[in-house]
């Protein structure tokens, strides 16, 4: 009984902790993050303000809690595009243009991650909801990295790449950088002409040349 009763508020618990991220993406899409207070999280999850912080103890605690949901879903989208894919390169390609369309698609989840990134630091306490980012984060990682191996044994990858964890960081950050240009600089193509989707396109096919074997 008392087992049952525990798995019982468990699950009372993280359902109210998916409600309040919820809620909390729904204010951040409508305000942006910015203008998002804790006040208008709890108005909108229906409880009260002492309860929230309960869960999160502050707004970048509840941002990332937000971050974590954004990145187990990308790993989802990052796992199905590796599987349709038997080459390396081909697989390194499909990352790419996966983490375009989750740009696109979860806008909210991009500029949290984004804003994560910005405030990652090398604090020797890190609270729960930080070091569950860093995890997807460095699991995200280590997927590309094994996804450069595969192409390394498989021929589709330059043998001369180099150390495969720089690489992949590279890559990273150079379609990071392409995007950050797309959602910041958005009146700057509009005014020289360049479309927005081409130019993701070919940041994707100038990276994959880049790493591409010799033939």
């Amino acid at each position: 009984m008392m087992n049952y009763i525990a798995e019982r508020r468990q699950e009372e618990k993280e359902r109210r902790r998916v409600e309040i991220l919820a809620a909390a993406e729904e204010v951040t899409a409508h305000a942006g993050w910015d203008e998002l207070t804790m006040d208008q999280v709890a108005r909108r999850a229906r409880l009260s303000r002492a309860l929230l912080y309960v869960y999160f103890k502050d707004k970048a605690d509840l941002m990332y809690g937000i971050c974590e949901r954004g990145m187990v879903l990308l790993r989802g989208r990052f796992d199905e595009a590796v599987s349709q894919h038997p080459r390396g390169l081909d697989q390194v390609i499909a990352l790419g243009r996966a983490y375009i369309a989750f740009s696109e698609t979860y806008p909210v989840y991009f500029d949290i991650m984004a804003r994560c990134q910005l405030r990652e630091g090398t604090s020797e306490n890190v609270p729960a909801n930080e070091l569950a980012v860093q995890a997807a984060g460095d699991g995200m990682t280590e997927l590309i990295v094994q996804v450069i191996h595969a192409g390394l044994r498989d021929g589709s990858i330059r043998t001369d790449l180099g150390n495969p964890m720089v690489a992949a960081m590279a890559l990273w950050g150079f379609l990071n950088g392409a995007l950050q240009v797309v959602t910041t600089k958005a009146k700057i193509l509009d005014r020289t002409g360049v479309d927005a989707r081409r130019m993701l396109e070919q940041s994707v096919q100038l990276a994959a040349h880049a790493i591409a074997a010799r033939t």
